[in-house]
Formats: structure tokens, sequence, C-alpha cells
């Protein structure tokens, strides 16, 4: 078996376990160890999770190979939810932020602050695997009302980072946004307030007789209703 494919199966083991034994999970770090990359020592998959969420892959000490030390220590709050998104048209969810820029090797600290009574996430892509294994990926979950905090290394190289929550269709409904190093190398596609959308959304209405009688029916009936009002002052 491939070293990849046996970091796959401890991994999945990992998740599966918990699941199987239908026990609640404390609220300290798992490790797994996986089986060492060329040239890394040790490779630690690092969770920590209870009933309100969950933080995968902190990383406060280890740096990546081309950073010699913490370039600077950055720290920021974002807020998740349905009130962020309405200043986009046909959005659900969203982050009160949709982009944020820090320096090479910047130690990123993350308030990730949950304001829906329903499970969000701040999954943030494309990092070293070495560093956030397997796939190189960060993230912290808020089950409900709530927040939890965690932090992360970033590279030395610049790099464009997908930030999103990753449960079903909540990209798709606005919780999408980007994380930039070094001024990073573009913008991503589909990004509320900052990239146009891929696949814009499209909603075509068939407009039969009965349909405008009907708008045209309620637009009298609104502008009847104010008249009353004003003749009833």
């Amino acid at each position: 078996m491939s070293r990849k494919a046996m970091t796959v199966l401890a991994f999945g083991l990992w998740w599966v376990n918990p699941i199987m034994a239908q026990e609640s999970i404390p609220a300290q770090d798992m490790v797994i160890k996986a089986i060492p990359l060329k040239g890394v020592s040790k490779v630690r998959i690092r969770h920590r999770m209870d009933m309100d969420g969950m933080v995968m892959n902190e990383n406060k000490d280890r740096l990546p190979f081309g950073c010699k030390e913490i370039s600077e220590d950055v720290q920021f709050t974002v807020h998740a939810g349905r009130k962020y998104a309405r200043k986009f048209n046909g959005k659900m969810f969203a982050y009160d932020q949709q982009e944020w820029n820090v320096k090479p090797c910047s130690r990123i600290t993350i308030k990730f602050v949950n304001d829906d009574h329903i499970r969000h996430q701040f999954m943030i892509h494309g990092l070293l695997p070495y560093l956030y294994p397997p796939t190189g990926m960060f993230n912290i979950e808020v089950s409900g009302p709530g927040s939890k905090t965690a932090s992360l290394i970033v590279s030395d190289q610049p790099k464009t980072h997908l930030v999103h929550c990753e449960l079903a269709q909540h990209t798709e409904y606005g919780m999408k946004a980007q994380l930039k190093v070094a001024g990073g190398y573009g913008d991503l596609s589909s990004v509320p307030g900052i990239t146009a959308a891929k696949t814009p959304d499209y909603y075509e209405v068939d407009w039969t007789a009965n349909r405008l009688t009907i708008l045209v029916g309620a637009g009298l009936l609104g502008v009847l209703v104010i008249f009353a009002l004003q003749k009833w002052k």
C-alpha cells in the first residue's frame, strides 16, 4: 500500500470510529500519526472537537520550509451568517468579509463567529500538505451561535487560497472568500462582491396571461390599499 493510501486510510478510520461508537468526542486534541513525507520527520493531523464544533489542522509553531521565522502575527475575526448575504443578490449565506491579505510566513489567528442557528465552516484550501495533512486544508467549524479560535502559518510563496463553507450548497449560496498571501496570484472566480459568477444565476419567468393578470391585479390592489389608508387618516 502506498504512503498516500495509508494516510487516507488512517484519516478514514479516525472519522468512522467515533460515529460507529456513537460517542461524543472530548474537547481535546486528537492526533493521528501519519506516514512521514520525504524530508519531514513527523506528520500529524490535529483535530479539536466538542459539541460546539471542530478545529482541524491548527498550527501555531511549525514553520514551512521556506520560512526562517514568523514574519508577523495577524489576528482577525470572521462572522458568518444569513444577514451578511443581504448585500448580494440571490445569496443566502456569506461571511462579513470576502478577502484577507497577509504577508508571507505570517501566523494568522482566526476567531470564527457563527451568527446562525445552523453549522458553518471557515475552511482554507491550498496550504502545504506536510503541515496541513493530508490535502493542505485547515478548518474551523461552529455548530450554532458561538465561536472558535485557531491559528495557522502560511508559506513564503504568493498564493490565493480558497476560503469557503463546505457544507452542502453553502458555497453556492454565497459563503465563499479568498485569503491572499503576498498579494496572491489573482482573484478566484465567483467570490461575492469581488468577482463575477462563473455561472450567473438566471431565473426565467414564463409570462402567461394568467400571471400578467395576477401581477396587474396585485399592483392595483396595492394602490387601492394605499389610497384607503390615506383617506382613513
